[in-house]
């Protein structure tokens, strides 16, 4: 099993329109977020990444609304990693801590760059199977 990671956030007044409803650009903030627990529960995240010569750019991002967030509102953000041999997906879904009500389904897809010859690696870099290894995910 691969792993996977949660946070909550609560929706902040900054990110949302007059209607009192998060901008949909801000739904990749809170992706983001998520993702960065996964990462660091792996100790891969962006520092470890960046020390070990490669980046990772996000190079496909999907995202799917079933219903608005909120000023105020409590999110349950669910990252979930799903290939990493290649590159690295992430499947991800927003849903309301209290009712439990999904409000958006997304896929981000990163593939690592050595950042020596900014050269696109056309597999995974050891480095992430060790981490997963390590943390016991494989």
């Amino acid at each position: 099993m691969l792993p996977q990671a949660q946070c909550e956030i609560a929706v902040p007044f900054y990110d949302v329109d007059s209607m009192n409803v998060v901008w949909h650009g801000h739904y990749v903030k809170y992706l983001e977020r998520a993702r960065c627990v996964l990462l660091d529960n792996i100790n891969y995240g962006y520092a470890a990444m960046k020390q070990s010569g490669y980046a990772w750019p996000v190079i496909k991002l999907s995202l799917r609304y079933a219903r608005p967030a909120i000023f105020g509102q409590s999110l349950n953000v669910i990252a979930r990693m799903t290939e990493w041999e290649y590159r690295l997906v992430i499947n991800y879904e927003i849903m309301d801590i209290v009712t439990g009500h999904g409000l958006c389904k997304a896929s981000s897809t990163q593939v690592a760059v050595n950042m020596e010859t900014s050269e696109t690696c056309l597999g995974s870099p050891a480095i992430l199977e060790q981490q997963l290894k390590q943390s016991g995910y494989l």
